[in-house]
């Protein structure tokens, strides 16, 4: 049975799947060893659909790089190379990647259903939603998998997703705040290069 969300995902097939993270890691490496993007051209036309995109690197099983866009604005191929420069080069909380972290890091993507709105919490599904929280100019976001890795329930996820837009962790009751949520499909290279 499929939950509520489900069918505005892109559903990939496994080979679309190793194709972008085969060429998120192909896109990092350039850049490291010759400082440019690859110049690449998708195998299926699913994959320049326009959908929203985070990448995230993990190092010995510890975030070590995570950026995305919530809105699909660019083709998934495209908007997963620039992710995964991003995650490995621009995120503040890491210095950026370097060619002897390379082969240590593991990769995975999450792309994105459209947004929706929505005004009772009680529609948060723990473990397949991911929630977007927005006040005035404070935005925050955390993918569903986010939640299931820290054990949280739909509370604790609210708090946290609050704390990491800058907003007091109860901001999520004040009805001037907006709460969107959106489900994701989520894959590394882990479960894709496993076998």
């Amino acid at each position: 049975m499929s939950h509520a969300g489900s069918s505005d995902i892109l559903k990939l097939s496994e080979n679309e799947k190793k194709y972008l993270l085969k060429l998120a890691r192909e896109t990092i490496h350039e850049l490291l060893t010759k400082n440019r993007f690859l110049e690449t051209q998708p195998p299926t036309k699913k994959l320049e659909e326009k959908y929203g995109v985070f990448v995230t690197l993990y190092k010995n099983g510890n975030l070590r790089g995570c950026i995305g866009y919530v809105e699909g604005s660019k083709p998934v191929y495209r908007a997963v190379m620039e992710m995964a420069k991003s995650a490995a080069f621009e995120d503040p909380r890491f210095p950026p990647l370097t060619l002897a972290e390379f082969s240590q890091i593991t990769i995975e993507i999450s792309i994105l259903s459209p947004l929706r709105r929505i005004h009772n919490v009680d529609e948060i599904q723990v473990g397949i939603h991911g929630i977007v929280i927005s006040r005035g100019f404070s935005r925050g976001l955390l993918l569903p998998q986010v939640a299931t890795e820290w054990n949280w329930d739909r509370e604790q996820f609210l708090e946290q997703t609050c704390l990491k837009a800058g907003l007091p962790p109860d901001a999520w009751k004040d009805p001037e705040t907006e709460i969107w949520i959106f489900s994701a499909e989520i894959f590394s290279e882990k479960d894709v290069f496993n076998d």
